[in-house]
C-alpha cells in the first residue's frame, strides 16, 4: 500500500516554464497608490484651473459672455435746429438710411466675404470698412456706422443679400439738412463723423467713435447746445443676432434750438452781391455787435457732408480755391480804411487836434524811401475832413510819423486790431499789429519811421480781417464804443456788448464828418444815392493784383448798420470795386426796414 504524504508537507510543484512569486498582494497596493496620486494631481489641476477661471477671471469671462448675448443699440438724439433772427430755418435734421455692422456677430476671419460684398453694394473701398471696424474692435457689442445716406438701390440690394450679410443692419437716423444750401455756409459750418484724433479730445465728454459732431462754424462752436443727449436700448440676442427681449432703454434728448443774429434775406443779398468774386462781405449792427450777414467766396454746400465724401469730391472742392476759408475772418492789409485809426491817434494824442491843417506832397521821403501820394502830385493844404474825403497818404503819413509808432500801435489795439474779436467762430484770425518786439523776433531789425508811416496808411506789416474793420467803423457809428461781434442771439442789454474808448466829442465829430465827406465830395461820391458814410481802401498785395476795400455805415445821421466789403486781388480801386457792393447791401437793408 502506498504511502500518502501529510497535508502539511505538500510542496507545490511549478509547471514547466513558469515562475512564481510570493508578493502578489503587495504589488496590487502599489499600483493603486500610484494611480491615486495621478488622479489627485489631475483633479487638483482641473480644480485649480476652474478656481482661477471662476475667481480670478470670473468677472472678465462673465463680461465676455454678456457681450455675446447683450447688444447695445445707441439712439442718436435729434440735433437742435438753427434759425435766423426772424425764425427762418438755416439748419435742421432729416431722416436718412444708414448701414451698420455688429462686429461681434461674426469672427474676425469670417468678415472678409461680408465686407467684400458690402463694399461692392455701397461702392466703398473694402479697406475703408475694415478700418472703421478695426478702430472700434471686432469684439465690440455696439453697432458701427459704415455709411449714411443710402439710396433706394443700395437698400434693396442689401435686403436681397440679407441672408449672406450676417451682422449687417439698416436703420433710419437723423442727418443734418441745410435748406438754403451754401447760404451762410462759413457761419453755419457742417457736421461729420469724429475722427480718431477728435475722439481722443472728446472722450471725456462721452463721445464715441462714429459720433456726429459740428466740424466748423456755429455747428462746432455751439456743439454742446446743439448735440442733445444720446439714448439707446440694451437687448438680449441669440447666437444669430436675433433680438430676444429688451433689457432696458433710455430715450434720446433732442438738442437745443439756436437762434442766430443773421438775417437770411440780407445774407442772400450779400452773397449775391459778392457773386463769384473772391472776398467777403460783413454786416453788423453797430449798436450791439449783432452780425447781420457774413458772406465769403469761394463757398461750399454743407449738405454734402451729410453723406460720404469721396476723394474725388474732396479734390473738386479744393479746386475751387480754398472754399473752407472764411475770408471775413482772415487777415489782409486794411489799406486806407485804417486811416480812421491814424486820425484818432492824431487827435486823441493832442499833437494834431481836430483843426489841424497840413500841406500834402507828391511823396514823403524817409531816408532813402519815398512814400508816394496816390495822385502823384499831392492835394495842397488839407484838414482831417478833406484828407479823409480824398484819402491823402501824405497827410496821414505825417500824422503817423508825428505821433510815433508806439502811440499808433496803442490806438490800433484799442480799436481791436491785432487780436480776435471774440465772435463764436474758431477759425477767426487775430490779424497783426506789429511792434518793435515782433520785428526784432521776425526780422532781427529795429522798428523804423518808415514802418510807422506804412502802418498809418494800412500797409506794411499790418493785417486786419473784414470783421475787425467792421468793428472799427462801428466805433465811429455808435459814438465811440468798441463792440463784441456775435452770432448767438441773446436778450442782453446793448451795454453788455460794448466797451467805451473814451473818445473826445470833437474827435468823433471830425471822424464822422470826414467819412460822410467821402460820399458827398470825395472818392466815394458815386455812391451818394445811399445815405451813408464810409471809407475806401486799395491795398498793395505783391506779387498779385491789389485788394479792394470799402466800409461804411447807414443812415449816416443815425446808424443802424455797418457793412464792409473786401475783394481779394481784384486789381481795382476800393471805391470802384468794393464801394458799390457796400451800397447794394446798405440799400437792401434800408428798403427792408421800410
Amino acid at each position: 500500500m502506498a504511502r500518502v504524504a501529510p497535508i502539511g508537507k505538500i510542496t507545490p510543484i511549478s509547471q514547466a516554464g513558469r515562475k512564481t512569486t510570493q508578493r502578489t498582494v503587495g504589488g496590487t497596493y502599489q499600483a493603486v497608490f500610484v494611480m491615486g496620486i495621478i488622479s489627485l494631481l489631475l483633479l487638483g489641476g482641473i480644480g485649480s484651473r476652474l478656481a482661477y477661471l471662476q475667481i480670478v477671471e470670473g468677472k472678465t469671462n462673465q463680461e465676455r459672455a454678456e457681450n455675446n448675448r447683450i447688444r447695445t443699440i445707441p439712439k442718436q438724439p435729434v440735433r437742435g435746429t438753427i434759425f435766423d433772427r426772424k425764425g427762418k430755418v438755416l439748419a435742421s435734421s432729416r431722416l436718412s438710411h444708414s448701414v451698420f455692422i455688429w462686429p461681434i456677430a461674426q469672427t474676425k476671419n469670417n468678415w472678409d466675404k461680408t465686407v467684400e460684398r458690402l463694399a461692392r453694394v455701397l461702392e466703398i473701398p473694402e479697406e475703408e470698412i475694415r478700418q472703421k471696424v478695426t478702430q472700434s474692435d471686432y469684439s465690440a457689442p455696439t453697432l458701427i456706422r459704415i455709411a449714411r445716406g443710402l439710396d433706394v438701390g443700395q437698400i434693396t440690394a442689401l435686403k436681397e443679400y440679407n441672408s449672406d450679410l450676417e451682422g449687417i443692419e439698416i436703420d433710419i437716423e437723423h442727418v443734418r439738412d441745410y435748406p438754403e444750401e451754401d447760404l451762410g455756409a462759413h457761419v453755419l459750418g457742417y457736421t461729420g463723423e469724429l475722427d480718431a484724433e477728435q475722439l481722443e479730445k472728446r472722450k471725456k465728454d462721452g463721445y464715441r467713435l462714429g459720433d456726429i459732431v459740428g466740424q466748423m462754424g456755429v455747428e462746432e462752436s455751439l456743439e454742446s447746445q446743439l448735440r442733445g443727449e444720446w439714448g439707446g436700448k440694451q437687448v438680449e440676442v441669440n447666437g444669430k443676432g436675433k433680438v430676444l427681449r429688451i433689457l432696458g432703454q433710455k430715450e434720446a434728448k433732442a438738442g437745443k434750438d439756436i437762434t442766430l443774429t443773421l438775417d437770411a434775406e440780407l445774407q442772400k443779398v450779400a452773397a449775391a452781391t459778392l457773386g463769384r468774386r473772391k472776398g467777403a462781405i460783413v454786416a453788423l449792427d453797430p449798436r450791439n455787435g449783432e452780425v447781420l450777414a457774413m458772406a465769403s467766396y469761394p463757398t461750399f454746400d454743407p449738405n454734402i457732408f451729410s453723406g460720404r465724401i469721396t476723394p474725388q469730391m474732396w479734390e473738386e472742392l479744393q479746386g475751387e480755391g480754398n472754399p473752407f476759408v472764411n475770408r471775413a475772418l482772415r487777415g489782409f492789409p486794411p489799406a486806407s480804411t485804417f486811416k480812421v485809426v491814424t486820425a484818432t491817434a492824431g487827435m486823441e494824442s493832442e499833437k494834431y487836434p481836430p483843426g489841424t491843417v497840413l500841406n500834402t506832397f507828391a511823396y514823403l521821403r524817409v531816408g532813402g524811401t519815398a512814400f508816394g501820394e496816390w495822385n502823384k502830385a499831392g492835394f495842397g493844404p488839407l484838414g482831417y475832413v478833406r484828407a479823409m474825403a480824398w484819402s491823402s497818404n501824405t497827410f496821414f503819413g505825417q500824422i503817423g510819423r508825428g505821433v510815433s509808432g508806439p502811440t499808433l500801435i496803442d490806438w490800433s489795439r484799442r480799436y481791436g486790431f491785432g487780436e480776435k474779436t471774440g465772435i463764436e467762430l474758431s477759425s477767426e484770425s487775430g490779424g497783426l499789429i506789429a511792434d518793435e518786439k515782433w520785428k526784432q523776433e521776425n526780422y532781427d531789425w529795429e522798428w523804423t519811421v518808415g514802418d510807422t508811416i506804412n502802418m498809418s496808411i494800412g500797409q506794411g506789416f499790418t493785417q486786419a480781417t473784414p470783421l475787425q474793420v467792421a468793428v472799427m467803423f462801428a466805433v465811429v457809428a455808435n459814438g465811440g464804443y468798441r463792440v463784441t461781434p456775435h452770432l448767438f442771439k441773446e436778450e442782453k442789454d446793448e451795454s453788455e456788448w460794448r466797451t467805451s474808448l473814451d473818445l473826445e466829442p470833437e474827435t468823433l465829430e471830425t471822424l464822422r464828418s470826414g467819412l460822410r465827406a467821402v460820399i458827398t465830395t470825395g472818392t466815394g461820391s458815386k455812391l451818394g444815392y445811399v445815405p451813408m458814410a464810409g471809407k475806401s481802401g486799395t491795398a498793395e498785395a505783391p506779387p498779385g493784383p491789389t485788394h479792394a476795400w470799402f466800409g461804411g455805415y447807414a443812415p449816416y445821421n443815425d446808424p443802424e448798420i455797418v457793412v464792409v466789403a473786401f475783394a481779394e486781388n481784384s486789381g481795382g480801386g476800393g471805391s470802384k470795386v468794393a464801394g458799390p457792393m457796400v451800397a447794394k447791401v446798405v440799400d437792401a437793408y434800408l428798403k427792408g426796414k421800410k
